[in-house]
């Protein structure tokens, strides 16, 4: 190429920004060739996802809602995009200092590859195919003398042939050998027997708000991995272990030998705020935990359970809510069906009346029978408290905040919650007035949310609605507000309307 520092300075930073994409999209379709659960660029997110503090990473879930990992990918990817192209820049001067910065990022992949306990070493060939798609594409791109590359045809061909073949291969990559396809027939293909439809009970609905049985599709997801994990179920294993007498490891034909359970079972994340939406009742169908410890026979002074992802993410239970009589589960339906896979297919644990992050592990490979002090999960050093048990909670539903509606009678309804205890009272106050105690609906089981409403007369103008429950014990929903670090959110949900 010849020299022309005029019109070809701007060729060096694209040069770098064509190789250093050229380098993820290798990189990507590598990972998926290879069965690789995450591609290095997520698992770099990953990486910085588990090691956010809790209240970082609670105020991205409340302002970014299911988009904050999306978000980050979208973050990291900018950074990356202006670090190749200052990469590109600075090897105008010394043309060897863009191989020192990809070998740089690649060391930083390869450690979060590491960290993921999932990838296996699978996950290193894809950050090395990277890694010399990044070199090769730099060298390729290069001036013949090393010196100046210029603004001419020569050039410009060499860096679209370059971002061509990286286009091609990004395309590409998400159709490449990534194994969810595979794992989605194989759950299309199931079929679970003793697993039944869900019926609502007469009485529990009251037809004015939200469905008292949430959609599989409206169910909320809250979890810390950018990547499900596809876990074909021939080949998942669930080894339970640590403090028992004999050690189990079951196939998912032999968990579905033993004798099945079903239940309505609510629940709800700990990042839920006050009115928030993580929160969800569905059918679920599975095995109960109880009779699985009592098989591998849990010895004298173990109290929790560590339980560990597929992806690698842990929870510690306490030991007495897997074998009390409240229907922990490890369950493989949802709503009549097999697990969706972005809710724990094939297998994941379902326990009523605690908190997802110590309790719902999607994905549950390994159990391992231990004490509450060594069963420290993923969320216990970011902040959040060693127990969970679910807070006394109830929500309007409607109307909605801002909502106008019309004067005289107006029905408020709305729902209630504290799984395993139980709801028997629900009251709303219209502007600082009186409470007026709500109509329930009929529930099968103190495991589910219970639907409420009421009827209040409106006249025209500006409104505020409070909503407070008082559970089976007798005890009153603290108006106290209080953030959801690090055990839960509290306070009464109130809502702003207009009537005309």
């Amino acid at each position: 190429m010849s020299a022309n520092g005029r019109t070809a300075g701007w060729l060096w930073p694209l040069a770098g920004l064509v190789s250093g994409g050229a380098g993820l999209g290798t990189s990507w379709l590598a990972s998926n060739a290879l069965h690789v659960r995450a591609w290095p660029l997520v698992a770099v997110a990953e990486w910085v996802i588990r090691h956010t503090p809790g209240g970082v990473a609670e105020t991205a879930i409340q302002r970014l809602g299911h988009h904050d990992k999306p978000v980050l990918v979208a973050v990291i990817l900018a950074l990356l995009a202006l670090l190749f192209a200052g990469l590109g820049a600075a090897g105008r001067r010394t043309w060897w200092i863009p191989l020192i910065g990809f070998l740089v990022l690649a060391v930083i992949g390869g450690l979060a590859v590491a960290d993921e306990r999932a990838q296996g070493g699978h996950g290193q060939i894809a950050v090395i195919v990277g890694l010399v798609t990044w070199m090769g594409a730099w060298v390729f791109l290069l001036p013949e003398d090393g010196r100046e590359p210029a603004a001419d045809r020569r050039a410009l061909l060499r860096i679209g042939l370059v971002a061509g073949a990286a286009v091609v291969v990004g395309v590409a990559a998400p159709y490449v050998g990534r194994g969810r396809r595979a794992v989605d027939q194989a759950r299309t293909r199931l079929r679970l027997s003793g697993v039944t439809r869900p019926v609502a009970p007469s009485g529990a609905d009251l037809g004015l708000a939200q469905p008292w049985a949430t959609p599989t599709g409206r169910f909320y997801r809250i979890d810390t991995t950018l990547s499900p994990p596809a876990v074909d179920p021939a080949h998942w294993r669930l080894r339970i272990h640590g403090q028992v007498e004999r050690e189990l490891t079951l196939t998912f034909e032999e968990l579905l030998a033993r004798q099945r359970t079903q239940a309505w079972i609510t629940l709800n994340c700990v990042s839920n705020p006050v009115g928030g939406d993580l929160i969800g009742n569905a059918w679920w169908s599975g095995v109960l935990l109880k009779s699985l410890l009592a098989e591998a026979g849990v010895k004298p002074g173990a109290d929790a359970v560590l339980q560990t992802s597929a992806d690698g993410w842990t929870c510690g239970t306490p030991l007495d809510a897997l074998t009390d009589d409240r229907g922990a589960m490890l369950a493989v339906a949802m709503n009549g069906e097999p697990l969706p896979i972005d809710h724990g297919f094939p297998v994941r644990t379902v326990v009523p009346g605690l908190y997802g992050y110590v309790s719902a592990c999607k994905w549950v490979v390994d159990l391992e029978v231990t004490t509450i002090d060594k069963a420290v999960g993923y969320w216990i050093p970011l902040g959040w408290a060693v127990e969970g048990p679910v807070k006394l909670a109830s929500r309007i539903d409607r109307p909605t905040s801002g909502e106008v509606v019309q004067t005289g009678d107006y029905t408020i309804a709305g729902v209630a919650w504290q799984q395993e205890t139980g709801i028997v009272k629900v009251e709303v106050s219209v502007d600082g007035g009186s409470w007026v105690q709500a109509e329930l609906g009929k529930v099968p089981s103190d495991a589910t949310w219970v639907q409420w409403r009421a009827v209040v007369p409106l006249t025209k103008g500006h409104h505020q609605v409070q909503v407070r429950a008082v559970n089976a014990r007798g005890e009153t929903q603290t108006p106290v507000r209080r953030d959801v670090v690090p055990d839960g959110a509290t306070g009464w949900h109130r809502v702003d309307f207009e009537a005309s």
